[in-house]
């Protein structure tokens, strides 16, 4: 008998679930003690075979909690997941940090996660992210663009992307998902994904959070596992800083860089290779480097014409050394 058909079984959860596996004959158990459940097992054993069948179908895998290669850090759950749905690798648990926030997020605050998902993948580290919009979009994307890997924790079905529009960002990273193929995003199945961020990840980072954040659940869920929970300040009088501030009243580490996250994980930095530059692109990377700003700003600065700078910006982009931001602006990698 399928284990998955078990999993699917109504009543059926991971503490019955593995009980009934441990037995010498699980099917003779499961008559004797659930008798309700065992006869809707016909049909559970049919949705086992079309679930399997459509991992395969999508390149994907289905994780059962009874499988050694099971994440130790979601058996610890108080409730973990009987099975998951796994598209790409997941992560050892020891190099994985997620980095979760708002989903309408102030500018500083995308500008702030890019890069430090940047470095944090640039150091080795796999960042872990819910794939909504605002941060956790930002977090993706810089992984990506930092060379490391990233996974994706769904609200929703592997085939059933949300947002929608995250489609094409969720053919680049790995994604993992406790629902069944066809499920749709619903309200309470977020924070069922944010236990699963929690349980992944060594380390949860907030960036930018209001009271009322679903990020902040998700540090809730790492402080109950002892993982370490890290936050980004931001000004006492914006609303979306009250819960990250609060998170660092209550003990969570500041982070105001990549350095600080690493540091106080025990990581180091990689070396990165030497970039030769003109007199002219070292120029504007020293402005870069001073803070963002916009390219008209930029050529006044240098005495140069915009169209000289939007040249030279595209040539450090290329090197690696300058990104382009919300708003128009650029700012130094």
């Amino acid at each position: 008998m399928d284990p998955l058909a078990l999993a699917l079984l109504p009543g059926i959860g991971p503490k019955r679930l593995l009980e009934l596996l441990a037995e010498e004959n699980p099917l003779l158990s499961l008559k004797e003690r659930f008798p309700q459940a065992a006869t809707e097992l016909p049909q559970a054993e049919g949705q086992a075979r079309r679930e399997r069948e459509r991992a395969e179908a999508l390149g994907a895998r289905i994780l059962g909690l009874w499988e050694e290669a099971f994440p130790e850090g979601l058996r610890r759950l108080p409730q973990p997941p009987t099975h998951l749905y796994v598209q790409g690798d997941l992560p050892g648990e020891g190099k994985a940090v997620a980095i979760v926030g708002t989903r309408k997020a102030s500018t500083w605050a995308l500008s702030f996660t890019r890069k430090l998902a940047r470095e944090l993948s640039e150091a080795g580290l796999c960042v872990v992210s819910g794939l909504a919009r605002g941060v956790d979009r930002e977090a993706h994307l810089g992984a990506l663009e930092g060379g490391g890997s990233t996974l994706g924790v769904l609200g929703s079905a592997l085939d059933r992307i949300y947002p929608p529009e995250h489609r094409e960002l969720a053919r680049k990273v790995a994604l993992v998902s406790e629902f069944p193929f066809g499920t749709g995003p619903k309200p309470e199945f977020f924070p069922r994904r944010n236990r699963i961020i929690a349980g992944l990840v060594r380390a949860v980072i907030v960036v930018e959070a209001p009271m009322e954040s679903g990020a902040l659940i998700t540090a809730r869920y790492a402080l109950e596992l002892g993982k370490e929970v890290l936050a980004v300040p931001g000004r006492p009088t914006d609303a979306n800083s009250l819960g990250t501030n609060r998170l660092i009243q209550d003990g969570a580490y500041p982070v105001l860089s990549a350095e600080d996250v690493l540091s106080y994980l025990g990581f180091s930095r990689k070396p990165k290779k030497a970039v030769e530059l003109s007199q002219e692109e070292e120029g504007l990377y020293a402005l870069l480097r001073q803070g963002e700003a916009l390219p008209e700003d930029l050529a006044q600065a240098l005495g140069v014409p915009a169209e000289k700078v939007l040249s030279l910006l595209t040539l450090l982009e290329l090197k690696g050394l300058a990104q382009a931001l919300p708003g128009g602006r650029y700012g130094a990698l």
